[in-house]
């Protein structure tokens, strides 16, 4: 379900606004649910998923994804950093403590 801005009506126009979700078939509120005060729906962007998703951002980062780019990446284990992708040492052992 979408969440919907809503804006209490003053005369400055100046205010405050909160958030509801609603179905796309409710009718917008027309007073505060807490207050009962005027209000009005605003106008939001939609959040449409696109480049900058978490899964996105996951397939970017990718062992598979990161060796094919070039990269090497290391995973911090018992022994010290083990590489998971790329090329490079197998192992980069922790300094002694």
């Amino acid at each position: 379900m979408p969440t919907y801005v809503y804006q209490v009506i003053t005369p400055a126009g100046d205010g405050r606004t909160f958030e509801v979700v609603q179905r796309m078939t409710d009718a917008p509120l027309t007073k505060h649910p807490e207050t009962g005060e005027p209000v009005r729906r605003v106008p939001q962007a939609p959040m449409i998923a696109g480049e900058h998703t978490d899964a996105a951002s996951k397939r970017k980062l990718s062992d598979k994804n990161l060796d094919r780019l070039g990269f090497t990446k290391y995973v911090k284990g018992d022994k010290g950093y083990e590489k998971t992708a790329g090329s490079g040492p197998d192992l980069l052992k922790r300094p002694a403590d």
